[in-house]
């Protein structure tokens, strides 16, 4: 009821910030933490059935996870901007690489801080070896399965060289995919080399523009108010967080445990970006 009021009440036009923040990822890997298409969808809606609404803004911060997820909520930012007739501007924040680029890529435009990083168009498979860990205190690893690649690149044992290249393969593919949408939302503004877009590097923003990877260099509030006048209102959706989500607590309060492990995951992502 007082949000009706609210809305009532309002002068000047409304552009509606949607927050993407963090790691993207599936609902169950990071919990309340990561952005999934779960956790991406009640904010769009509302924000893209928000009366009176003149456009809406993605305030993006995130260095990537998922390209599934990616793909799941940049289609349901099109989605929603098509049946709504509304124009999407993605400003970014510390970063917006791999897939928060991904996710960038769904706006008509694109604004960085001349600092932030952007780029990143890849595809990453990170993880350990432990085979001689086990050999060396006397472990020993016992596999039976019915189908011969169902233990592709196991960690407790020696890597082949055949499951390496089904892996390669496996990331060419989603790589191709990840460049066709990068070609299809950026066409026309690409000015770089496609064999250095596309490499996985990184930039700030300021080269990201002259790269045609970004659209322009500014801050939300500042930009919009140029935009739509020092009135504009710009409600911010966010997700709702608990007290024990606020206060970093998981499942594994003792010792360590799934909730632990998924924050060092968490963490190595930001890190490759120095943040």
């Amino acid at each position: 009821m007082f949000e009706w009021l609210k809305d009532r009440l309002r002068r000047g036009p409304v552009v509606p910030v949607v927050r993407l923040t963090g790691v993207i990822a599936s609902g169950s890997f990071l919990g309340n933490r990561g952005l999934s298409i779960e956790s991406a969808a009640p904010l769009l809606k509302r924000a893209f059935e928000m009366r009176g609404a003149s456009a809406v803004a993605l305030s993006i911060n995130s260095p990537g996870g998922s390209p599934v997820q990616s793909a799941l909520i940049a289609q349901r930012i099109r989605l929603l901007a098509g049946e709504k007739n509304l124009k999407v501007i993605a400003f970014v924040e510390d970063v917006a690489a791999s897939g928060g680029y991904w996710l960038a890529c769904a706006a008509d435009e694109i604004i960085a801080d001349p600092s932030s990083i952007v780029g990143s168009i890849g595809v990453i498979s990170a993880g350990f070896g432990f085979q001689d860990l086990l050999a060396r205190i006397g472990v020993e690893r016992r596999v039976h399965t019915s189908g011969e690649n169902k233990s592709m690149l196991d960690p407790f044992r020696p890597e082949k060289p055949e499951d390496v290249e089904r892996l390669h393969r496996l990331q060419a593919e989603i790589h191709d995919g990840f460049k066709g949408w990068v070609r299809e939302r950026r066409a026309g503004k690409l000015a770089g080399d496609e064999g250095a877009l596309f490499s996985g590097e990184f930039w700030t923003g300021r080269r990201g523009r002259e790269l045609g990877l970004v659209d322009g260099l500014g801050e939300l509030r500042t930009t919009l108010q140029a935009r739509y006048g020092a009135k504009v209102h710009l409600p911010v959706m966010a997700p709702r967080r608990g007290l024990l989500s606020r206060l970093r607590l998981g499942t594994a309060i003792d010792g360590i445990g799934p909730s632990t492990l998924a924050a060092v995951e968490e963490r190595l992502y930001w890190q490759r970006f120095g943040l």
